[in-house]
């Protein structure tokens, strides 16, 4: 297993590059929030800058692999560039692995963070070069103008600074479409994290989206899950039957057996997810006795969305009803 390596902590006056490996920002723009985003990164003394490739569009949102590797060997080569944030997420950043620099990436390691269809990227880089990457809001997330403070505050916890980080419910999640129209939003009061299966697990941090971490399996670029915590999640286009079959899929690899941990995301409600469901779902899953399970966490296509380090320490406690989940390194 390679040494797993943790790039350098942001710092006020930091220089972040905005790259898009999967949909264009000028998808994004359709609805136009950066003055907002500005203001945030302005806040937190942060700089932004753009990779050329960024409003690149074709017919499917993307841009062509080639301006996609560019952006990304750019942004990593560059001694002025602290650290990546994604434009947003999509479909084809596995597109990009066959033609990474995995040497430019390790010797230059940077944070690089987003999460859905990023989770091809980051665990690739984490297969291939050891550095820890992190699932966390995109570029684009930071225009959400309200209801934001929670996201930014576990955003702001794994980014600047060392010590653990003690993940635990947010009182209201949001399910909606708060880019088009940021008057109208919707607060569902929080039930809980879901503790499913008892028991307390340490290890290192490997998933992201499930479905996109599947496309991973028979590739040089998936991670190793021997003595993993598990931590996945899935969006509306993955339903009952879908999450079961895919979450198989992945206990079903020959290195599986020797997870330590099982963490699921909060499920959006056009999925059809309900409680008694999903402990079906696992009640049927290929998990080695003991492993402990906790399900609807803040991470996923809801918000409030922590931000969590792939290839990171990470420690699962589930007592009774009680259930945390801590960032050990970050």
């Amino acid at each position: 297993m390679m040494d797993v390596m943790f790039p350098p902590k942001l710092n006020a006056g930091d220089v972040i590059r905005i790259v898009a490996p999967a949909r264009s920002r000028a998808m994004v723009m359709e609805h136009d929030h950066t003055g907002i985003i500005a203001s945030r990164f302005a806040e937190l003394g942060l700089r932004l800058s753009y990779g050329s490739h960024v409003d690149e569009r074709d017919a499917l949102d993307s841009s062509s692999v080639a301006s996609r590797v560019a952006d990304l060997h750019d942004a990593f080569a560059d001694p002025s560039v602290a650290a990546i944030l994604t434009v947003i997420g999509g479909y084809n950043s596995n597109e990009l692995l066959p033609f990474l620099d995995w040497e430019l990436i390790r010797a230059n390691p940077k944070i690089l963070c987003g999460y859905s269809d990023i989770t091809a990227l980051q665990n690739a880089i984490l297969a291939r070069t050891g550095l820890v990457t992190y699932s966390g809001p995109h570029w684009s997330t930071f225009g959400m103008r309200d209801h934001f403070e929670q996201t930014l505050r576990w955003f702001t916890a794994v980014m600047f600074d060392t010590a653990p980080v003690t993940l635990s419910p947010a009182p209201h999640w949001s399910d909606d479409l708060w880019f088009m129209d940021q008057d109208k939003r919707h607060l569902i009061p929080n039930d809980g994290w879901w503790p499913l299966r008892p028991g307390t697990a340490e290890g290192r941090i490997v998933g992201g989206n499930l479905c996109t971490l599947n496309l991973l399996q028979g590739t040089p670029y998936m991670p190793s899950l021997d003595g993993a915590l598990l931590i996945v999640e899935d969006d509306l286009e993955s339903h009952p039957e879908t999450f079961a079959r895919d979450l198989t899929s992945l206990l079903q690899l020959p290195d599986a057996p020797n997870i330590r941990g099982l963490a699921i995301g909060r499920f959006q409600e056009a999925s059809r997810m309900s409680r008694p469901l999903l402990e079906q779902i696992i009640g049927n899953q290929p998990l080695p006795a003991g492993v402990p399970v906790v399900a609807n966490i803040d991470v996923g296509h809801t918000d409030p969305l922590a931000t969590f380090p792939i290839g990171g320490q990470g420690l699962l406690t589930i007592t009774g009803s009680a259930a945390s989940l801590t960032l050990l390194r970050h």
